[in-house]
């Protein structure tokens, strides 16, 4: 059967030129040296910087779910070609210019989709919840109950960027496996979704913003980093070098990370 986009899919396609790709501890592009300055890239930090008192710049996005694109059911996601060479089509189903932003951000997913998973990862772009939670279950054990993390605003205002102060001692999840899942620009939900071998901690954090905002963060910490690209901007933020220092990274409101539940 051929697919026809619903009205809440075109919807939401007309939103991708607002898409300004956020920075992820799996991005490998290389970036020049006046992009760590861009306010995005304020998610980074080290372990010695989880403690009660801390104070960091901290950019996060404000998204409003009501616009945001949705995850399909497989079945629709199925109908739909999802691969940089249906670009063309895709561009066209979508009624999409190629020179569009929103072709540029579907082709920046198609690019995180498709590369090589590093040394040690296992990757997956999910687009639908049933796919998704495949892929987690294959990871994490098709028998083990789920618990999912994210960031969640519990008092907000429109900054983006502001100083926030650790207000508690950061809560570690002990879970020895994750896996994280990170949305992607695409006119319908796409979440690329990752575990990495190798110590990596998960924590959850309570900040309060200068302006008053206060978050219950998810924060990971990946503990050895010397097989991560040597251009990763993560380095230059934090100006260590890889397999100096771990890195950790903040999660957006709108990421999930997947682990084995702590309930019996």
């Amino acid at each position: 059967m051929e697919f026809r986009p619903t009205l809440s899919i075109l919807l939401h396609a007309l939103l991708l030129f607002q898409f300004v790709s956020e920075s992820r501890a799996r991005d490998i592009a290389k970036t020049s040296p006046e992009e760590t300055l861009n306010p995005q890239l304020n998610i980074f930090f080290t372990p010695k910087d989880l403690k009660i008192g801390k104070i960091m710049p901290l950019f996060f996005a404000l998204k409003d779910p009501s616009t945001s694109p949705h995850l399909l059911s497989r079945e629709e996601a199925n109908s739909i070609p999802f691969s940089s060479s249906n670009l063309t089509y895709l561009l066209n189903f979508f009624s999409f210019s190629k020179d569009s932003p929103q072709a540029k951000a579907m082709e920046d997913t198609f690019f995180h989709c498709e590369i090589s998973a590093m040394n040690g990862e296992s990757k997956f772009c999910a687009t639908s919840l049933e796919s998704m939670l495949d892929f987690v279950q294959e990871i994490l054990g098709f028998h083990t109950k789920l618990d999912v993390y994210t960031t969640e605003f519990l008092k907000k205002s429109p900054v983006t960027l502001q100083n926030y102060t650790i207000l508690q001692k950061p809560k570690e999840i002990l879970e020895p496996k994750l896996v994280a899942c990170h949305t992607l620009p695409y006119p319908y939900a796409v979440f690329y979704c990752h575990m990495q071998k190798g110590e990596n901690k998960l924590f959850k954090i309570s900040l309060l913003g200068e302006n008053g905002d206060r978050i219950e963060a998810a924060a990971i910490c990946h503990m050895d980093t010397k097989e991560w690209n040597h251009d990763h901007v993560a380095f230059r933020v934090l100006k260590v070098l890889p397999g100096s220092s771990p890195v950790c990274h903040y999660f957006p409101v709108d990421n999930l990370v997947w682990v084995p539940s702590l309930s019996m």
